[in-house]
């Protein structure tokens, strides 16, 4: 019955537009002014001989008179009988006086034509071949777009509506993110039994909002939660709310939410937040804009349900410096939940999960690869493991080896090699002693990560590369590492000079590295003795303007040059110490350098061997 329902109403609309729109364009041609006629006026046309042709309608008595000047002249006959009768005599006295084949014109009466030819003719068929074309177009439209390319559809919630039975995702799904999960273990709670809370008069939060990097598990935890507590999970992106037609996204929130309420208890899950919930009033102009109107209706509708109704709302973002202070106040998004990177334990556990159903061979060890991953978020690493598994695959090995996984992480860090690119000799002998610049001085700084490979074998946008591996997790970094890790950046450009007595563009990125790190020590950690504790820059931006163009200087020309002075001196003390401890160890660094022009890479383990040889 629905279907036909359905079917019904999609005829009725592709017939009925096209008839709509030929009778409005029918009265609005009727409404277009003509020139009036006498009756006497239209038989002195033809009494003269000024007509060439002439079209006459019986039926109706409309005459479409042509002349001799080119002009056309329509006029409405009271009795078309005698109209004929009258114009009949002009015309066969005009004709006699001229042989047949030198007639200026020959004129012929329309035969009288029916009001039902007339309609199948002007209106039932130019109508149904109008709406068979609307109805193929609008056919292979949705057959493109979907449900949501469906003509009179816009104002509707592009959800996708994941059902209790159908979400499979849990809490044992998600691995490092363990107080998140305990925070989120409430939610579940209330969802699954919300008589405990109401009978203490408790409030069960209406939003929670997940903060973190890209790629931690924010959209998981929001599916997590709704899978665990077996209820209707209704996903939409930021974006998906925002259209070209004015008053849409707010149309579309409204609906999102009526459909909520028809299937309570459920989990609402709004990705990618930032891209409605920006404060308002920011644009240039501070004009109200459509994405203003959609967070206007957001935030009415996170108001418009009671207390405890049984939905709750999930966004995720990782900006969340940029929304509006409105979305962010008790009532709205009650609780703030950080998902940040996970540590070495977390990288084990999400390991655990990604490596199930993949053969390792048994010198892979799960713990450390995690070791060596720190930084690393979820997606990272279940992208690793299946990097892992397609250099496995690509050489037809049945299990995946420890080989395999480490030189998936170089693969994930720094790029694909590029082993057809062809460098010379000067260059080959320029990238050797340029990376080995770079360990040397990471293997005699304290602070600095182990070295764990290093290569000359192009990889990404780079000429080589010297990889550091962290053995741990750091929450802080102290003035003495970031110092250190200028003089690493730096070793490479200094090798260079040593050595080849030249520099080159190779070190560009280096200094790019070196001289950022040298003005957050000055300008936003306050490291500086000179400046003093203080900070110049703020990390944030304007929001609409940009990042490069919204930076509000704080600061007097005068502090402006004393924080570059500072810089400088930072920058030169450091390629001083690198310059320092290369010299002191020129030997190492030749040695290194050979290796690699001789085998492009070395482990961690042959650097070490190396330099302790000499």
């Amino acid at each position: 019955m629905k279907k036909k329902k359905k079917i019904s109403k999609s005829v009725l609309i592709f017939l009925g537009i096209p008839i709509l729109t030929i009778l409005i364009i029918s009265i609005i041609g009727s409404l277009i002014p003509r020139k009036s006629y006498n009756y006497s006026e239209i038989l002195n046309r033809f009494k003269n001989f000024e007509v060439t042709e002439y079209n006459m309608n019986f039926g109706s008595g409309d005459m479409e008179i042509k002349l001799v000047n080119g002009d056309t002249i329509y006029y409405t006959a009271p009795n078309a009988n005698l109209m004929y009768n009258d114009i009949k005599n002009y015309i066969d006295a005009y004709n006699k006086e001229r042989p047949e084949n030198q007639m200026i014109y020959n004129l012929t009466k329309a035969t009288e034509t029916s009001w039902v030819v007339n309609a199948l003719t002007f209106v039932i068929l130019p109508t149904l071949m109008l709406g068979i074309i609307l109805w193929l177009l609008m056919r292979k439209i949705t057959v493109i777009g979907g449900d949501a390319a469906r003509p009179f559809t816009f104002g509707k919630a592009r959800a996708k509506e994941g059902s209790k039975e159908k979400n499979k995702t849990t809490f044992d799904s998600v691995a490092g993110a363990e107080e998140e999960k305990e925070e989120l273990a409430e939610i579940v709670d209330f969802l699954k039994s919300s008589e405990k809370y109401n009978k203490l008069g408790a409030r069960i939060p209406k939003g929670v909002l997940l903060i973190g990097p890209p790629g931690t598990g924010k959209t998981l935890l929001a599916k997590a939660v709704a899978g665990e507590a077996g209820v209707q999970f209704f996903s939409m992106s930021g974006s998906d709310f925002v259209e070209m037609f004015v008053g849409v996204g707010a149309s579309r929130v409204r609906d999102l939410f009526t459909q909520a309420k028809q299937n309570l208890p459920c989990v609402i899950f709004i990705d990618e937040i930032d891209a409605v919930g920006r404060k308002r009033g920011a644009g240039l102009g501070g004009g109200h804009d459509e994405r203003e109107q959609t967070l206007n209706q957001l935030l009415v509708e996170m108001d418009g349900f009671g207390k405890n109704e049984g939905v709750v709302v999930l966004a995720a973002t990782n900006r969340s410096d940029i929304l509006d202070p409105a979305l962010m106040r008790p009532g709205r998004f009650d609780r703030k939940i950080v998902v940040g990177y996970p540590d070495v334990k977390g990288r084990e556990d999400i390991l655990r999960i990604y490596a199930k159903g993949k053969p390792f061979d048994s010198d892979v060890t799960l713990r450390n690869v995690a070791r060596t991953t720190a930084g690393f978020t979820g997606a990272d690493l279940e992208n690793l493991l299946n990097e892992s598994a397609l250099l496995a695959a690509r050489k037809n090995q049945k299990i995946i080896t420890n080989k395999d996984v480490e030189e998936a992480t170089v693969k994930v860090i720094v790029g694909a090699e590029k082993k057809s690119h062809v460098i010379t000799e000067e260059e080959k002998k320029l990238t050797a002693y340029h990376e080995s610049g770079h360990a040397i001085v990471a293997y005699y700084c304290k602070t600095q990560d182990p070295v764990h490979q290093i290569s000359i074998v192009p990889r990404g946008s780079a000429g080589g590369y010297t990889l550091s591996l962290p053995e741990k997790d750091h929450l802080y970094v102290s003035r003495s590492k970031i110092r250190e890790s200028v003089a690493v950046a730096l070793g490479g450009r200094v090798a260079e000079s040593l050595v080849l007595g030249e520099i080159s563009t190779g070190a560009s990125n280096d200094i790019e590295k070196a001289t950022a790190a040298a003005r957050s020590m000055v300008a936003k950690y306050g490291m500086s003795e000179t400046i003093g504790p203080i900070a110049y820059e703020d990390s944030g931006s304007e929001i609409f303007i940009g990042r490069d163009m919204g930076h509000l200087k704080t600061y007097s020309e005068k502090t402006a040059s004393k924080i570059d002075a500072e810089i400088k001196e930072i920058m030169t003390q450091c390629y001083n110490f690198a310059e320092k401890i290369l010299k002191s160890h020129l030997d190492e660094l030749h040695n290194v350098a050979k290796f690699l022009l001789s085998n492009e890479k070395i482990s961690g383990e042959q650097f070490k061997e190396i330099i302790n040889s000499v």
